[in-house]
C-alpha cells in the first residue's frame, strides 16, 4: 500500500517545481510519537537539509532537486531508518514511519534495555516499556536497574548508597527539585557511577548522576505536576515554564511542599547513669510539626555559538518550620512532670550563580563559576518544665547571617578518543553573624576552604581506569579558636568490559571527614534539666577507606549484579554523654576508634513481560564499631522492590522498602520504612490521574525506632508519624509544548553553601 501511494505521489507531482517531502514517525514499540527526532534529506552522501519531528510526530522536508535522495530518520534510544527516493519524484508523502527501539553505540546497534560501562560510568537507555509506565522521572528510576541508587517515590527523593548524589541534567548542575520537573518521557540517557568523581568528592555527594534530554529546537514547554493526600493535611507542587528565542533560554520553576501533622508521638525509656548518681526517665510526648517551603528557579541561558556558554540562576528559597512537643516524664529523681518544647526556624536564603564555558575546540574546553549566596534565619527554641511547684525554663534564640563567596575554576584536555586530564580549583569563603539573644553573645565565624584536584582516565582495550588525587586545605576561625586542617582526597577506578553479557567494576577511595563549622562551635546550653550540649572545638578529622567490586549480568530483558564492599572509618564521630557532676550531663561530637562495614547487595531487574516489570535490590551488611572500652556488633538486611503492570493508558505498580539496621558507634536504629500502591491513568499525552494508598495497614505510619548502648546513656526511642498511615494520594500532571523546547549543555559545575554556622539545640 505504501509503494502504491509513493508512485501516486510521484505522479501528480512530476510537473512541480520543488519538491516535498512529508511523513509521520511513531514508536514501534507503542506507536506514540517519536518527539524531536532528527530528520536529514541526502543526495550523493550530501546533506540537502535537516528537519525535526515536531509535537505529533510529523516531519517537513523540502528540495528543488530531482535527483536521486535518501531520506535518514534518527533518534537516540532508536534503530535509524533510511528511505530512498527514486529520481525524478514529485511530493512525496512517506506515511507514517516506525521507528524500532534500540541504541546506536560506536557503530554497534543494540536493541532492547541497553546498559553499558563507559569510562567509569555505567549508561542506560531507558526502554519505551520502562517510560510508558513512568509519569514522572521519579518513577522512572524505580525501574532501573542501578544498583545502589533508591528512588522514594513518597519522598520523591533519590540516593545513593544512603546519601545525596551530584546530579546533572545535560550536563548542567541540577537539584532534586529539577528532577522532579521532568517527565519520563524527556529522558534519552542516564549516566550513573556509585564512586563520587573527583570534582565533586570535597562537597559532600554520594555518587554520580548525569540525565541526558531529548534534544530540541525553538519554542517553550509547561509542566504542571501537583498532589494532596484525602486524610491528612499534605500537599506538594511542581511548576516549571522553559522558553527558547535564538541563543537565550529562559526557564522559570517554583516547587512548594506543605505539612501539618499532628499525630506525631515519641516515646523514651532512657537512664542517665554516673558512679554516684543514678535517674531513670520515661518520656512520652505528642510533637506535631507545621512547615512550608518555597523553591524558586529563575535561569538565563546563553550560547552565542556552539563553543560558548554563559548562565545565570537566581535561587530564592523561603521556608518557615515550627513543632512543638507535649510531654508527661516519670523521673525516679524528681517524680512525674510535665513539659512544653516549642521549635520555630524562619529563613530565606537567595543565591546567585554565574557560570561561563568555552571550548577551545573537541579536546580542550575551560569553565568558571561564582555563586554568591546569603542565608538569614531566626531560631527559636523554648522549653519549659512544669515540676507542680515550681518551672524551669530553657531556651535559646538567636538570629544568624551568613554570606560566602564560591569561586571555581576547571579545565579538560582529551588527549585522544581513550585518555584524558581534567584539572581544578575550588574555593568557599564564608562570613557568619550569629547573636544568640539570650546572652547578648555575637561571635563572628569564618570559613575558607580550597580545594585543588586532578583527574587521568584511561582506556586500554575492554578496560577503563582512573586515578583521582585531591588536596583540601581548610581554615575555620571564630571569636575562641582557630582550626586548620591540610587533607588528601584520592580514588582508584577500575571497570573491564568482558563481553555484552558480562562486566565488572572495581574501586577504591580515600576521603577524610573535616568537621563542620556547626560541630565545632563551643557555646554550652542546657536543654533538659539533666542535660547540656555543645559543640566541641577537639574534634579531629575522621578518615574513610572504601573498597567495593561488582560484577553485573545483562541478556535481553534480565539484568543482574552483586556489590561486595568493605568500608572503615578511622576517629568515627558520634555523639556521646559524659557526666560532669552535680546532676549534669554534656552531650557533644567525639571521636570513636574505629568504625567498619561490610557485605553487599544483588540487584535483578526484568522489564516488558507481557507488560509486567520488576526491579528488586537485596542487601545484607555487618557492621562494628570500637570505642575506649565497648565494642558492638550488627548484622543488618534490608530490601526493596517495585513491581508494575502497564496496559493500554493504565499502570498499577507497587513499590516496597523493607528497612534495616545501621550502626553509627553504641547507636543502632532502623530506617524509615514505605510503601505505596498506584493506579495511574493517561487519557492523552498531556495529562496523568495517578490515585495511591501509602503506608498500607500501618497503624503507626512512619517509623523510626531507635537504641542506645552507651554505659551513661542507654535508651530507646520509638518515633513514628501517625498522619502517614494508610495515607490516600492524589496526583494530578499536566504538559504541553508550543514549538518544542531548547536543551542546553556543557555545564558540569555545581556550587551551593547548604552549611550552616548556627550552634541549635
Amino acid at each position: 500500500m505504501k509503494l502504491i501511494l509513493t508512485f501516486f505521489f510521484i505522479f501528480i507531482g512530476i510537473f512541480a517545481n520543488a519538491m516535498n517531502i512529508t511523513g509521520i514517525v511513531l514508536s514501534d514499540n507503542d506507536s506514540t510519537e517519536v518527539v524531536g527526532a532528527t530528520c536529514k534529506l541526502m543526495s550523493e552522501g550530501h546533506i540537502i537539509t535537516i528537519s525535526n519531528t515536531g509535537n505529533n510526530g510529523e516531519f517537513e522536508l523540502a528540495t528543488d532537486l530531482k535527483t536521486k535522495l535518501e531520506v535518514e530518520i534518527t533518534m537516540v534510544g532508536y534503530n535509524p531508518t533510511e528511505i530512498l527516493i527514486e529520481e525524478g519524484s514529485g511530493n512525496v508523502d512517506l506515511g507514517t514511519i516506525y521507528l524500532n527501539e534500540g541504541v546506536a553505540l560506536q557503530e554497534v546497534v543494540v536493541t532492547g534495555q541497553s546498559m553499558v560501562n563507559a569510562n567509569g560510568r555505567t549508561i542506560v537507555y531507558p526502554t519505551q516499556a520502562d517510560i510508558k509506565a513512568s509519569s514522572t522521572a521519579i518513577s522512572l528510576f524505580q525501574k532501573l536497574p542501578l544498583a545502589g541508587l533508591e528512588s522514594n517515590p513518597i519522598n520523591r527523593t533519590l540516593t545513593v548508597d544512603g546519601g545525596r548524589p551530584m546530579i546533572l541534567i545535560n550536563g548542567i548542575p541540577s537539584t532534586i527539585e529539577d528532577i522532579q520537573g521532568l517527565q519520563a518521557k524527556d529522558i534519552t540517557k542516564i549516566e550513573f557511577s556509585r564512586v563520587t568523581p573527583a570534582r565533586y568528592a570535597d562537597q559532600g555527594y554520594s555518587g554520580f548522576l548525569n540525565i541526558t534530554l531529548k534534544e530540541r529546537t525553538d519554542g517553550g514547554t509547561v509542566y504542571l505536576w501537583g498532589r494532596s493526600a484525602l486524610n491528612t493535611a499534605f500537599m506538594d507542587g511542581n511548576f516549571n515554564f522553559s522558553y527558547h528565542q535564538g541563543p537565550s533560554q529562559f526557564t522559570i520553576g517554583y516547587s512548594p511542599s506543605w505539612r501539618n501533622y499532628h499525630d506525631v508521638f515519641d516515646n523514651t525509656w532512657e537512664s542517665l547513669i554516673a558512679p554516684d548518681f543514678k535517674v531513670d526517665l520515661e518520656d512520652h510526648d505528642n510533637n506535631p510539626f507545621n512547615y512550608h517551603y518555597h523553591n524558586l528557579r529563575f535561569k538565563y541561558d546563553f550560547t552565542p555559538n556552539s563553543k560558548t556558554l554563559f548562565s545565570a540562576t537566581l535561587r530564592a528559597m523561603p521556608n518557615y518550620n515550627t513543632s512543638k512537643s507535649y510531654g508527661n516524664v516519670k523521673d525516679s529523681e524528681l517524680g512525674e512532670y510535665s513539659y512544653i518544647n516549642k521549635t520555630t526556624n524562619d529563613g530565606f536564603n537567595p543565591s546567585l550563580d554565574l557560570f561561563f564555558r568555552y571550548d577551545f575546540n573537541d579536546n580542550n574546553s575551560l569553565e568558571i563559576e561564582e555563586v554568591g549566596t546569603i542565608n538569614h534565619s531566626k531560631y527559636r527554641y523554648n522549653s519549659i518544665y512544669d515540676f507542680g511547684n515550681y518551672d524551669e525554663d530553657y531556651s535559646m534564640d538567636a538570629n544568624s547571617n551568613r554570606s560566602s563567596l564560591i569561586s571555581e575554576i576547571s579545565y579538560v584536555h582529551n588527549f585522544n578518543d581513550k585518555s584524558s586530564l581534567s584539572v581544578g580549583y575550588q574555593n568557599t569563603y564564608s562570613y557568619s553573624k550569629n547573636k544568640y539573644l539570650s546572652s547578648d553573645y555575637t561571635p563572628i565565624l569564618k570559613e575558607n576552604n580550597n580545594y585543588v584536584y586532578a583527574k587521568y582516565g584511561q582506556t586500554i582495550g575492554k578496560v577503563y581506569f582512573s586515578l583521582s588525587t585531591g588536596a583540601k586545605l581548610f581554615w575555620i576561625e571564630n571569636d575562641l579558636n582557630k582550626r586548620h586542617f591540610i587533607r588528601n582526597l584520592s580514588s582508584i577506578y577500575l571497570s573491564w568490559n568482558i563481553s555484552n553479557l558480562w562486566s565488572i567494576v572495581g574501586n577504591f577511595t580515600y576521603n577524610p571527614g573535616i568537621p563542620s563549622l556547626t560541630s565545632l562551635t563551643d557555646y554550652p546550653q542546657q536543654k533538659t534539666p539533666y542535660l547540656i550540649v555543645n559543640g566541641n572545638p577537639d574534634l579531629k578529622v575522621s578518615e574513610t577507606m572504601r573498597y567495593q567490586i561488582m560484577p553485573s549480568f545483562q541478556y535481553k530483558k534480565f539484568y543482574a549484579s552483586l556489590l561486595l564492599g568493605y568500608r572503615t572509618v578511622k576517629n568515627q564521630v558520634i555523639d556521646e554523654t559524659y557526666y560532669i557532676g552535680e546532676g549534669l550531663f554534656l552531650q557533644q561530637s567525639n571521636n570513636i576508634k574505629k568504625g567498619l562495614s561490610t557485605g553487599g547487595d544483588l540487584n535483578l531487574k526484568i522489564s516488558d513481560v507481557a507488560g509486567f516489570g520488576a526491579n528488586i535490590s537485596i542487601g545484607f551488611y555487618h557492621y562494628a564499631s570500637k570505642g575506649l572500652n565497648w565494642r558492638h556488633h550488627l548484622n543488618a538486611f534490608d530490601a526493596n522492590f517495585t513491581l508494575w503492570w502497564s496496559k493500554g493508558p493504565f499502570t498499577i505498580s507497587y513499590w516496597r522498602k523493607i528497612p534495616g539496621k545501621y550502626l553509627n558507634g553504641y547507636y543502632e536504629g532502623r530506617d524509615e520504612n514505605g510503601d505505596a500502591l498506584s493506579i495511574e491513568y493517561k487519557p492523552n499525552k498531556h495529562w496523568s490521574i495517578e490515585a495511591g494508598w501509602w503506608y498500607m495497614f500501618e497503624k503507626k505510619g512512619t517509623k523510626y525506632p531507635m537504641w542506645s548502648y552507651s554505659e551513661v546513656n542507654p535508651f530507646y526511642r520509638e518515633r513514628y508519624i501517625k498522619n502517614n498511615g494508610n495515607m490516600i494520594v492524589i496526583s494530578v500532571s499536566y504538559n504541553t509544548d508550543f514549538g518544542s523546547i531548547f536543551r542546553t549543555g556543557k555545564r558540569s559545575l555545581n556550587n551551593s553553601d547548604n552549611s550552616s554556622s548556627l550552634f541549635t539545640m
